[in-house]
């Protein structure tokens, strides 16, 4: 490519061992999406662009595998005309300081890891992702955008937890989380139907799941609380609990940390069918636990559904997303007949027919409620976020 290499951003989201990410100039979808993989101590790290095999990653004598893999984007950013102008972060917890995206510094970073506790899974390997960017390229503009922040504009009443009122000062209270995704997806559906504004469920459903309430495209309620545990029951997670299991746990002579790993990695999906968490291997499974197991997960979305559409005082547009969302037809059908009470009617060859890589409609025509398939683009919004910084910068 000839001329002066173009800005772009890099958005990450990274994990324990693995590395997201994707390359995004100011418009468009992705130049470039991938994983890294591998990238614990003593592992054997690889990568791969989307639709391309995976190669090996080699990290020079003393380097880890964080610092391999930056180095690894920027020469295939160079290679291919484009400069690294910053980095753009997927974190889970903002807490009440963080509503917005927010420059990285010592001292955001020092509060974002006391919200390690309200989100174990995540927090503390997003916030790894940062030193280990930092550590390689000390002069490179990083910033966090916050699964949290879509939410900010949630009513008190549904922020507040029932519990004395001097808890709040110590940041006890519901938050909502995947708001990277429905940021996606409420500007995605702006775009293509005059009813997003109005009374708007979106479900995004994955290993983790929740769904959010909006209206005029701003959240005002989410199944999600003070951590990414509550509400929906997910792949591994238990979702909404009564209080009461984890007190007789206690007295049983649990530990914190069996309880801990209990509600985050051995429940949901995998838990009560025994076999797996990824929805396509219980759906093609012929054991009797693993169409209880999805009989259950659609069974507690249809109650939360129900209750944030009494919140939302009706409903208008429905929208899927996530990995079961966008793929899977028989729980979009399962769902759409258990709200049938509020108008809502599926095209079943629509609903079957719908393509994972753009927003399609799959209601019948006459229905009451809109019902939209929308691929979310969390990397996408974090890179906008970014660019702005670069601009006001």
């Amino acid at each position: 490519m000839s001329g002066a290499p173009r800005d772009a951003v890099l958005a990450l989201n990274a994990g324990s061992s693995s590395l997201k990410f994707g390359v995004y100039e100011r418009q468009g979808p992705a130049l470039w999406t991938g994983l890294f993989e591998g990238l614990e101590p003593g592992g054997t790290p690889s990568w791969h662009l989307a639709g391309e095999t995976a190669r090996a990653l080699l990290p020079a004598p003393g380097q880890d595998g964080f610092a391999a893999a930056l180095d690894a984007l920027l020469a295939l950013l160079a290679a291919r005309g484009r400069r690294l102008a910053a980095v753009a972060h997927r974190v889970v917890h903002g807490g009440e300081r963080c509503v917005a995206p927010c420059v990285l510094d010592a001292e955001l970073l020092a509060y974002l890891h006391t919200l390690e506790p309200l989100a174990p899974l995540h927090q503390p390997h997003n916030l790894a992702g940062v030193a280990a960017i930092h550590r390689a390229q000390p002069a490179l503009p990083q910033l966090a955008c916050f699964d949290t922040a879509f939410h900010a504009s949630m009513p008190e009443v549904e922020r507040r937890l029932p519990l004395p009122r001097d808890f709040e000062s110590r940041g006890l209270r519901r938050y909502g989380f995947h708001g990277l995704s429905y940021e996606s997806v409420a500007g995605t559906l702006a775009t293509v139907s005059p009813r997003a504004g109005g009374r708007l469920l979106m479900a995004h459903l994955g290993n983790g799941a929740s769904l959010c309430g909006a209206i005029g495209g701003r959240s005002v309620a989410s199944s999600m609380g003070l951590s990414a545990l509550d509400g929906l029951m997910m792949g591994t997670r238990s979702g909404a609990l009564d209080p009461g299991v984890l007190l007789y746990l206690w007295r049983d002579g649990w530990t914190l940390e069996q309880v801990e790993r209990l509600l985050y990695k051995q429940s949901g999906l995998l838990g009560v069918s025994g076999l797996s968490a990824d929805m396509r291997t219980l759906r093609a499974s012929a054991e009797p636990a693993a169409a209880e197991a999805i009989a259950l997960f659609t069974h507690r979305l249809l109650r939360e559904a129900g209750a944030i559409v009494a919140v939302l005082g009706g409903l208008e547009l429905l929208a899927f997303t996530g990995g079961i969302g966008e793929h899977d037809a028989q729980l979009r059908e399962d769902v759409a007949a258990g709200l049938g009470f509020t108008g809502l009617v599926l095209d079943p060859a629509a609903n079957r027919a719908a393509p994972p890589d753009r927003p399609v409609p799959v209601h019948a025509a006459g229905s009451a409620v809109e019902v939209w398939v929308v691929p979310t683009d969390e990397g996408r919004v974090a890179a906008d976020a970014a660019f702005r910084h670069l601009d006001a910068a």
